[in-house]
């Protein structure tokens, strides 16, 4: 991808979180996914790092090589028109000179954006100290710069997606962290386990850049986050799972009923139309 081409589409989606309504996000594991939500008019794709490890065998959690993750991600950057920011979990490294080297990785695959997630793997210690975060924040902030390299930082904090910490402090620690994140160079602060109307219009309240919340069946409508000034909705890996379960009862069916229905019904993609899909 020419650095015209990344550049264009760096500004599209930085346009996409100045909108006056909440815009979805749609996570892809791989090129087909990747191009179907852009058929069906997503104006920008992320993808999921539990739907990518998993479509290839591996555990979430920075299980999967590096090299594998970034293949994929640049596998799916390719196939599409539209931006696509890579989850990049933790940044495949503890320090800030790993964390970079993701980063160069990831915007050679073609990716204009990533999320940077606090939290360690480690049940022991969940989320990293503020300071080693926002060191690496900062870090990537000034690796894009100087390189005139487009990277919108979507900085994620893990304390409710982990349930870390006191609870009756853990918003209170969200602000604190969402703060000093943008203060650092974020772009966006990613707060998925979220979902409590109340708390995420104290977070809106408290923070000036866009949030990104996650799916959630518990979480307001769209409408009311749109209202609430949330500026984008992620999908994660529910579009993977769902896809799983339909696969799940396509299975089912034949082993139990003997019969073909759910994947021969009239709703079924046709074999001449995956063809022309892929061209």
């Amino acid at each position: 991808m020419s650095s015209k081409e990344q550049s264009l589409k760096s500004n599209t989606f930085h346009r996409l979180h100045q909108q006056s309504s909440t815009f979805v996000l749609p996570n892809a594991w791989d090129v087909i996914s990747a191009k179907m939500f852009e058929e069906c008019g997503f104006k920008a794709i992320g993808t999921t790092s539990a739907g990518i490890a998993a479509s290839l065998g591996y555990l979430d959690g920075q299980s999967i090589p590096l090299n594998k993750m970034v293949e994929t991600i640049e596998n799916i950057a390719k196939s599409v028109n539209v931006p696509v920011s890579a989850d990049i979990e933790a940044g495949y490294g503890v320090t800030v000179e790993e964390v970079l080297e993701t980063v160069k990785a990831v915007a050679a695959a073609g990716a204009i954006g990533i999320n940077l997630e606090d939290g360690t793997g480690d049940p022991n210690r969940p989320i990293f100290d503020i300071s080693s975060q926002v060191e690496k924040i900062a870090a990537i902030k000034e690796l894009s710069e100087s390189r005139n390299m487009p990277v919108f930082i979507n900085a994620r904090t893990d304390l409710f997606w982990l349930n870390a910490g006191d609870s009756s402090t853990r918003l209170r620690e969200a602000v604190k962290r969402a703060k000093a994140y943008q203060d650092a160079g974020a772009d966006c602060i990613f707060i998925p386990g979220l979902t409590d109307r109340k708390s995420i219009k104290k977070i809106r309240e408290e923070i000036s850049c866009p949030i990104n919340l996650l799916v959630d069946p518990e979480m307001p409508s769209l409408s009311e986050l749109s209202e609430i000034g949330i500026e984008r909705l992620s999908c994660g890996s529910v579009p993977f799972r769902a896809t799983l379960t339909y696969l799940r009862t396509i299975s089912e069916e034949i082993v139990n009923r003997q019969t073909f229905q759910h994947m021969t019904n009239g709703d079924v993609l046709s074999y001449r139309r995956l063809t022309e899909f892929i061209q």
